[in-house]
């Protein structure tokens, strides 16, 4: 929805917060953000220095909430943001950060760009300067139920076809299951594999499942382009999904925003707690190999490494869980030079991925990620985001690399114990 000039800066005005106030006093501009992020350090660019692409928010915050700010703009010696600035600035905010929060990890000063970068977002959708890609995705999600437009008959058919294909049934709608598992599209779409793995490995694991027919998507295109209405709609319809199935736990999908948005910004978007669990796919997996519930046989013969997924690592802090996973049906396993809390981004988190435009820069920007594989020289790729995996995928081969790129879940599957 676009708005007048005036509503536009004020969406602006008023996402700043105490914060936000607090991040720009103490920027001493020392450019540690630049060195930790991705787009600065594969194209040498300055204007992808993190703390520069919230420059229309401090100008913003400045003019508004600072003595000599305040004071200039009376006197007519420092000029308004304009709307056009606003959209010339889309670019920076959204094609060039996947909201991966390495930048926030290294400032001294412990100063959340991330957070910035988010509320940046949420004012410019407030004044109608979202890239046009975000918002359609936003609505399909709204309205169909899905940002790729994975409908309920499309579920349908994906439990028809694991059915099929395992002869293991899939719970819909089962009341009082203990799990209720969430989807990407990601992983309905582009891996429609991730269905008959799992059932595989619940299955032998003996849990008791299910999937909701009003709340099967786990991605929240709120998150990525800056929308907490959206977000919340979002958050509220998994709530109730399993506030009506009665289950204990609702377990995230392999997808980073998904995660962060159901997890950690859930409770605070509906302002209330759940009456359930809320577990990363990788976790809960984990947790059942801890109970013994869930046993391998055999190994995987290709040298393997795993990439963190910032939302799920960095952000969200499961970081040794899909480690002792790996490490049941893997020998030959190594880790890339920057791993764990430190890992280097995909270059397709935070909405990227999904705008068109952003192509482009985002494989130039893939170099740091394929430098840390040819370091290692690995052949088998293991990831725990759907996101992820499609954009190492792409990267991969875009730059002809013998690489192949798989999900944890699926590899997992393939050796489960019978």
């Amino acid at each position: 929805m676009t708005m007048s000039l005036p509503q536009g800066v004020n969406a602006l005005v008023n996402v700043i917060d105490r914060p936000i106030a607090a991040y720009f006093n103490s920027c001493v501009h020392c450019g540690f953000c630049a060195e930790a992020c991705l787009f600065y350090t594969e194209t040498g660019d300055p204007r992808y220095t993190p703390i520069h692409k919230v420059e229309p928010l401090r100008k913003v915050w400045k003019q508004n909430f600072t003595f000599w700010g305040r004071l200039l703009r009376a006197l007519g010696l420092s000029k308004p943001l304009t709307l056009e600035e606003l959209k010339e600035w889309q670019p920076l905010v959204y094609d060039a950060c996947t909201m991966c929060g390495r930048c926030s990890t290294v400032c001294p000063l412990g100063n959340d760009i991330t957070y910035m970068i988010r509320k940046l977002r949420e004012g410019m959708v407030a004044a109608g300067a979202a890239p046009e890609d975000l918002e359609g995705a936003a609505f399909r999600t709204l309205t169909v139920g899905s940002p790729m437009q994975v409908t309920l008959e499309t579920i349908k058919a994906t439990i028809r076809h694991t059915e099929k294909e395992t002869g293991i049934k899939v719970p819909l709608d089962q009341e009082g299951a203990e799990v209720m598992m969430l989807l990407s599209s990601n992983e309905v779409g582009l891996y429609p594999e991730i269905m008959p793995a799992l059932a595989r490995v619940f299955d032998k694991a003996k849990v008791s499942w299910t999937l909701c027919s009003t709340a099967y998507e786990a991605t929240n295109a709120g998150i990525q382009i800056g929308s907490s209405d959206v977000a919340r709609t979002l958050v509220q319809r998994i709530v109730d999904g399993a506030e009506r199935l009665r289950v204990k736990i609702v377990i995230s999908p392999e997808c980073g925003h998904a995660y962060t948005a159901l997890r950690w910004d859930g409770p605070n978007l509906i302002g209330r707690p759940y009456g359930f669990k809320v577990l990363h796919i990788t976790e809960f997996l984990d947790q059942l190999r801890a109970e013994g519930r869930l046993t391998t046989s055999g190994k995987e013969s290709k040298r393997i490494t795993y990439h963190d997924p910032c939302q799920i690592a960095r952000r969200g802090g499961v970081v040794e869980p899909p480690r002792n996973l790996i490490k049941m049906v893997a020998d030959n396993f190594v880790e890339m030079d920057e791993t764990g809390t430190a890992n280097w981004c995909c270059g397709g988190g935070g909405g990227v991925s999904s705008i068109e435009r952003a192509i482009p820069l985002r494989r130039r920007v893939f170099s740091k990620k394929k430098s840390q594989l040819d370091a290692i020289n690995v052949k088998k790729v293991v990831t725990t985001c759907a996101n992820c995996r499609h954009m190492i995928e792409d990267g991969v081969e875009y730059n002809k690399m013998d690489v192949e790129v798989v999900s944890l879940t699926e590899m997992l599957a393939e050796h489960v114990q019978t």
